[in-house]
């Protein structure tokens, strides 16, 4: 029956093509609108509305009317057919009856149970969508319904698995949305600590920052101080405390001349013998410099 009806479309449609190819005029196209208007408008009980007929207007109406047309014959054809066959189902019907009344099988004369059985026969067969009672038909109709048992459990078995592997990603998903949200609220907790101390830091970073220009200043100073006594790198920590042991040394032998002298000085003065002694102090402390010197340049030389 779809085949008859496609057929009527396609035959429509290359008459309504046909027609349009063969110049079929505007006032022609007018005339089939209105008639088709009138009777659609007719059998609604309505009147046709006023309206402007435009080219756009007309040529929207006719495909529209010639679609109906079309849609309208298919469906009187598809009516005719099925009047057919119900009538041609019902003359079957009555002679399979007056078969059955003949050979005293008639639905009257049959016990309830055989009317039962049958009724239930022809409802499983409408249910399997089958024609006929064959046993044959019954297997055909079973097998196809376990082919299709068969695929719908698997598609459900895939749904199964499926749904648990979403379900599955549901759950982690809802985990970390949870350790999240426990993160965040942690984080809201250390803001104002954070903040605190972040004050904190700023003001000793100020702090530090102004030290930094103070000892930057007084390391300017001392290194101006050291340009302005000579001091060059040459005499290092270690050179100055060697040149103080010696020194110590030096006080240490240079203490019993002097306490020589100091002694001298009680006693009355004799010219003579006060020259004689001060020439030889003054050899002694000649010596005493000149050894002093030895060492420097010694110590001097064994740094660089």
């Amino acid at each position: 029956m779809s085949d008859i009806i496609s057929k009527v479309d396609n035959e429509q449609k290359t008459s309504s093509s046909n027609s349009s190819s063969s110049g079929g005029s505007d006032a022609s196209r007018i005339s089939e609108v209105k008639a088709w208007l009138t009777s659609q408008f007719e059998a609604a009980g309505k009147d046709v509305p006023e309206f402007e007929y435009t080219q756009r207007s007309i040529s929207h109406l006719y495909n529209l009317a010639t679609l109906s047309q079309s849609k309208t014959n298919a469906a009187n054809i598809l009516a005719n057919d099925f009047r057919q066959k119900a009538t041609e189902y019902r003359a079957q019907a009555a002679r399979i009856r007056e078969i059955l009344e003949n050979v005293g099988l008639a639905q009257e004369s049959l016990p309830s149970n055989v009317v039962g059985s049958a009724q239930v026969l022809a409802n499983v067969a409408n249910l399997l969508n089958i024609r006929d009672t064959e046993l044959s038909s019954f297997l055909v109709a079973m097998g196809d319904i376990s082919l299709r048992k068969t695929g719908v459990e698997e598609k459900r078995a895939k749904a199964q698995k499926d749904s648990k592997i979403l379900l599955d990603y549901t759950r982690k998903a809802i985990a970390r949305l949870t350790y999240l949200k426990r993160t965040l609220a942690q984080l809201e907790d250390d803001v104002a600590p954070c903040e605190a101390q972040m004050e904190n830091w700023k003001t000793n970073l100020a702090v530090m920052a102004s030290k930094e220009r103070q000892y930057l200043q007084q390391y300017s100073n001392y290194k101006a101080l050291l340009n302005r006594v000579g001091y060059t790198p040459e005499i290092s920590h270690g050179v100055l405390v060697e040149m103080s042991e010696h020194r110590k040394e030096l006080e240490k032998k240079t203490k019993p001349i002097m306490d020589t002298l100091r002694s001298y000085q009680d006693l009355p003065p004799d010219k003579a013998l006060a020259a004689l002694a001060i020439e030889d102090k003054k050899r002694q402390y000649a010596a005493a410099e000149k050894y002093l010197e030895d060492v420097l340049h010694s110590a001097l030389a064994t740094s660089d």
